[in-house]
């Protein structure tokens, strides 16, 4: 099993047309043969699987798990002012290659498209 780390960067996204680079996920993860998510690989290095949340706002930064329930992923955060874990649009079905999308609803906002810059092996 390796890991993977993999940059998500803000994309276009209504009211913000150019995206932000700035704002974003790098997200340690394992991936199977075909860039999915690997469930299995997953159980067996939970600990390892994190996410780090960055934007320019310092107060915006997080550092959290990814973790997994029924049939959907998650970033879990500890923290009590994180509110409720933010959640990514079929992240299990999506194939992580650079340039791909990816969506995610941060703490009940409006879901926000990211697009995948970076995959490296960890």
């Amino acid at each position: 099993m390796s890991l993977s780390k993999i940059v998500l960067q803000l994309a276009r996204n209504p009211g913000l047309p150019n995206g932000d680079a700035g704002q974003g996920y790098t997200l340690v993860a394992p991936l199977d043969t075909s860039g999915q998510i690997d469930l299995e690989a997953w159980r067996a290095h939970r600990d390892a699987c994190h996410v780090v949340r960055f934007s320019p706002d310092p107060d915006e930064h997080a550092t959290g798990k990814l973790t997994h329930r029924g049939s959907r992923w998650f970033f879990h955060y500890d923290e009590d002012d994180e509110g409720d874990d933010e959640s990514g649009y079929r992240l299990g079905d999506h194939v992580f290659k650079e340039g791909e999308y990816v969506t995610i609803a941060s703490h009940g906002e409006t879901p926000l498209t990211y697009k995948i810059t970076d995959i490296s092996p960890v």
